[in-house]
């Protein structure tokens, strides 16, 4: 029942945009992790810079030891870079991006405030859906689903919360470093190829949390017969 073709049909597109995005993200930030931009600024010296054009000055800095594992930490105002001496326009642009969340979470921005409101809900939910739904599947108790399908909504809800964020801080990054004249007009064109690889992951998350969704959906139905 759970492996029925219907529902791997449904699955298949997003689980090849899955694939497509990984690889995309993957090949073009090894591309631009290459090429240094012509001012030699390193990407912590960038974020830096765009933080304190908006009067953000609250945030440290931190290394981390993960390729793209960059990241803005809300609750503890922590910038963490994953090659912030490098001055390369990967780097540099992935920066710039986390810089934008900073900037967002400082001027309070709606939707990553929604976000940070959702992550306890949706690890919560992501953790006990599936496990809950299956056992409803199997003992026939539609409670179970109802419940299973119901966390798993509030995980979907985040992955498409997360979108306007995400979109929101490279628009953000890429004003920042236009303004800035950090970059060359080639270079920044290089910034936006980074930035929009890494966006496609999230497009490509949340429409697989989506359709798992319409799968969930169609075998409860099925099973309600």
């Amino acid at each position: 029942m759970m492996f029925d073709y219907t529902s791997l049909l449904i699955l298949l597109p997003a689980l090849a945009l899955a694939a497509y995005a990984q690889w995309k993200v993957q090949s073009t930030y090894s591309r631009y992790a290459a090429v240094d931009v012509a001012r030699r600024t390193t990407a912590e010296e960038v974020a830096r810079r765009i933080l304190n054009a908006e009067y953000v000055q609250d945030v440290s800095f931190e290394s981390v030891d993960r390729k793209l594992g960059d990241h803005y930490d809300p609750r503890k105002k922590v910038l963490r870079l994953s090659a912030p001496q490098s001055s390369s326009v990967a780097a540099i642009g992935v920066a710039a991006h986390e810089a934008g969340h900073a900037i967002q979470h400082a001027k309070k921005y709606a939707p990553l405030a929604l976000r940070s409101v959702l992550v306890p809900v949706a690890n919560f939910g992501s953790q006990l859906a599936m496990p809950l739904f299956l056992v409803g599947l199997f003992t026939q108790l539609p409670i179970l689903m109802t419940v299973g399908i119901v966390l798993f909504s509030a995980a979907v809800l985040f992955t498409l919360v997360t979108l306007p964020v995400e979109f929101n801080a490279s628009r953000r990054a890429v004003r920042a470093l236009e303004l800035s004249g950090v970059v060359t007009t080639e270079e920044l064109g290089a910034v936006k190829q980074v930035l929009s690889a890494a966006a496609l992951t999230y497009v490509a998350a949340a429409a697989m949390a989506a359709l798992q969704l319409v799968r969930l959906l169609l075998l409860a139905n099925s099973r309600r017969r």
